[in-house]
């Protein structure tokens, strides 16, 4: 049940599912809540792949590869090697324990399970106490509108590995798509005491969550403070395209830029050195997660400024 949730946490995959980690060591049980971007998800070979879902469960379970950053730790290649010497199509890696989630999704997806029902059963089985919701069932898919026209966010993000300049971003299905039941059960618990936004890309791996309206309204309607934690430290992205594209979207790479660019939605910024121009309540402190430790200090450390918010 969701009616004791405390806290809700909105994220994509890498930057973001460091922060879940270490709120889930400092949050027990399902008193966390992860909502995931669902903005990533595609078909290749014919299987529904969710990069940040999975993402985020791997981190969850601690079975991911820490080296690489994305995907199973010790995985092994052998599907991809035979499918380079049939000719297949390989831009997008996909080891073969990882193939196995895409492969019992798709077919679970098919006999017509919803993607939450598949993801709860999942993280159930490998033993993750918070609950990994996707912010939709709904199909949604982040387009990158580029000098190349139109891409879907994996072929922007893999296959042209970022390198076309971003002109935009649009969320195809976003406006009609239902927000997950229990996410919005969860955002209107009486015991909610904080919606942490996590620091992922906020044009692609939060925006399309914030694209959905019924869901916008239910953050904004929250009881507690929503508090953002920028993913730019000193002017640049630790993780993926963000930097990148907000210059080439004319806007400057701050943490500033960040709290603007969210708006009246959130209650308060965390960042990684004092910073002008922002209209909301900051805290400056270490956001740069690479231990089990920092990432837990990093948690209580959001979750105390959320409570100063109150």
């Amino acid at each position: 049940m969701t009616s004791s949730c405390r806290v809700v946490a909105l994220s994509g995959g890498v930057g973001g599912a460091k922060l879940a980690l270490g709120l889930s060591r400092v949050v027990p049980g399902d008193a966390l809540v992860v909502v995931a971007n669902p903005g990533d998800d595609f078909e290749h070979l014919d299987l529904t792949i969710c990069p940040d879902l999975d993402t985020l469960t791997y981190v969850l379970a601690g079975i991911d590869d820490q080296t690489r950053g994305w995907g199973r730790a010790e995985e092994t290649w052998n599907f991809m090697d035979s499918l380079r010497a049939t000719g297949g199509e390989t831009w997008f890696a996909l080891g073969d324990k990882d193939l196995a989630l895409h492969n019992e999704r798709t077919r679970r997806l098919a006999a017509g399970e919803t993607l939450s029902a598949i993801t709860a059963d999942v993280t159930r089985r490998l033993g993750i106490a918070a609950r990994v919701l996707p912010a939709t069932d709904d199909r949604l898919r982040t387009i990158v509108e580029t000098e190349k026209g139109g891409l879907a966010f994996q072929h922007y993000f893999v296959r042209e590995r970022c390198e076309p300049r971003v002109r935009g971003f649009r969320y195809d299905g976003a406006a009609t798509a239902r927000p997950n039941p229990a996410v919005l059960e969860a955002l209107a618990s009486s015991a909610l005491e904080a919606v942490v936004i996590c620091p992922s890309n906020p044009y692609v791996s939060i925006d399309p969550m914030l694209a959905i309206p019924e869901l916008r309204r239910a953050i904004a309607a929250a009881r507690a403070p929503v508090v953002a934690i920028s993913p730019i430290v000193a002017g640049r992205a630790l993780k993926g395209p963000a930097a990148k594209m907000m210059a080439e979207l004319g806007v400057a790479p701050t943490a500033a830029a960040v709290a603007r660019h969210y708006g009246d939605l959130i209650d308060g910024l965390v960042l990684d050195a004092p910073d002008t121009g922002i209209a909301v309540p900051t805290l400056v402190t270490d956001t740069v997660m690479t231990t089990a430790t920092s990432k837990a200090a990093l948690a209580r450390a959001v979750l105390d400024f959320a409570r100063s918010l109150q």
